[in-house]
């Protein structure tokens, strides 16, 4: 028999609804963007709208997804380690998006034209690389390849970090004010990422468990 809280739901009730929750709110910037599209709400700029509002939720739901560990060292919040996957998977498909809006739309399906500007500006090259970085991990998404690659699995998907971060820096040298929110983003990564570090890891957790004693 499933193990009930005190709000009445077991854990894979809770689960339920958290995955359900997350879904929605991963595809509603997308959804948001088809709607505005259609009712001419994307401003003059149509495509430099639509590229800007693929590539920022992309960001974010890779720093949530890289979110759910730390947040379970220091919180003990378990039920968001389900949530790494279908995040991450979420956010390359933003990528996915924000690419091809660029290459399909923006340069016309022009492939030659469109890499040469991606080789000509920096934030393009990075942006580039951190969507090269992402494939493998999106590939490897499945639990056969978890088996297949083992420990090499981990090792792997470790570079969503790199992937991240050089999202931070695409979106910093992309915008030509107001420098506020990239860097925001990269100083949540770097936290997120000190986390990790095992001894800053046992410390976190350690401290969380004894917060937790004395509440208790």
């Amino acid at each position: 028999m499933a193990k009930k809280s005190a709000s009445g739901l077991s854990q894979k009730q809770k689960l339920q609804i958290v995955k359900i929750i997350t879904h929605i709110g991963a595809l509603l910037p997308l959804i948001l963007l088809y709607i505005d599209y259609y009712t001419y709400n994307l401003g003059s700029d149509e495509i430099r709208a639509a590229i800007l509002r693929t590539g920022k939720p992309a960001l974010i739901l890779l720093i949530l997804s890289l979110a759910c560990t730390p947040l379970n060292y220091a919180f003990g919040w378990k039920l968001l380690l389900p949530l790494r996957k279908p995040l991450g998977l979420y956010g390359f498909l933003y990528v996915v998006v924000h690419l091809a809006i660029f290459v399909g739309i923006d340069y016309g399906s022009d492939i030659v034209l469109a890499w040469e500007e991606i080789v000509r500006r920096r934030y393009a090259l990075v942006g580039f690389a951190s969507f090269l970085i992402l494939i493998p991990l999106a590939a490897t998404s499945t639990k056969w390849a978890m088996r297949k690659l083992g420990k090499r699995w981990k090792t792997l998907h470790r570079t969503a970090y790199l992937a991240a971060i050089l999202g931070a820096v695409h979106y910093l040298w992309l915008i030509k004010q107001n420098y506020t929110e990239p860097l925001i983003y990269a100083a949540i990564l770097a936290i997120f990422l000190v986390m990790r570090y095992e001894p800053i890891k046992k410390k976190t957790i350690e401290l969380r468990k004894s917060v937790k004693k004395r509440f208790a």
